[in-house]
């Protein structure tokens, strides 16, 4: 029996990365995203590469409906998960004080209320076999404030807090948790930026980093992944 990892988030960027990299290593996936036609694609790429079975749903995590009918899905669908990855999230850039209403109403939903909502749904398939990851896609805006990062780094700084909690709480049943800080990502995050390519990360590092954490012994975690572009952060 394969292993499984759900994975939120997971037709883009980072997530899909991580998707393509715990396939290959022989894990069924579960994931979601907004879109159905990129799901599906997804869903058939992977399989044609892969000895593995990819599990999909359409849902928007910004909406707890969405989040419940998500929880609802993994439940009835697999009996354990070996890694959780909470990517889920959306970057609409502003200053505190100027921008739009609701930025930060739209980025907490998104960015920390589905992880929070998330992990408590399905985290006794880890606990009841005290084993299991939870990556949780936090940012170097986590730890970093910068210009016209507003509600964003707000959001990711919670993450970041909600991380350390879980990994307080779960120590005593063999479940690591592990906060993911990335910086700039070659993603459609930055899509229309004129900045040269060679100036981002790849996608595909964050993922072979969070497989490095995950392939480590049980007596040893990884607290934390700070990821840098080699010249520094943009």
């Amino acid at each position: 029996m394969n292993k499984t990892a759900v994975i939120t988030g997971g037709t883009k960027g980072i997530g899909k990365a991580i998707i393509q990299k715990l396939a290959q290593e022989g894990f069924d996936i579960i994931t979601c995203s907004r879109s159905w036609d990129e799901l599906e694609e997804l869903k058939a790429e992977i399989e044609e590469d892969a000895d593995v079975t990819v599990h999909i749903m359409r849902a928007d995590l910004s909406l707890r409906t969405d989040t419940d009918a998500f929880i609802k899905t993994i439940n009835q669908t697999v009996d354990r998960i070996d890694i959780l990855v909470n990517n889920t999230g959306v970057f609409l850039p502003g200053e505190l004080t100027s921008e739009p209403e609701g930025n930060l109403e739209l980025m907490i939903q998104t960015n920390l209320y589905s992880a929070y909502h998330l992990t408590r749904g399905v985290i006794d398939k880890m606990k009841d076999r005290k084993s299991g990851d939870i990556f949780n896609m936090c940012s170097i805006a986590s730890i970093t404030a910068y210009p016209n990062g507003g509600s964003y780094s707000i959001s990711k700084f919670a993450m970041y807090g909600m991380s350390k909690v879980l990994r307080e709480e779960l120590k005593p049943f063999g479940i690591r948790v592990v906060s993911v800080l990335p910086g700039a990502t070659l993603t459609n995050s930055w899509s229309g930026i004129d900045i040269p390519e060679e100036r981002f990360m790849k996608a595909s590092d964050v993922a072979d980093a969070v497989w490095g954490a995950h392939s480590l012994s049980k007596n040893s975690v990884v607290e934390e992944i700070v990821i840098r572009p080699q010249l520094g952060d943009l």
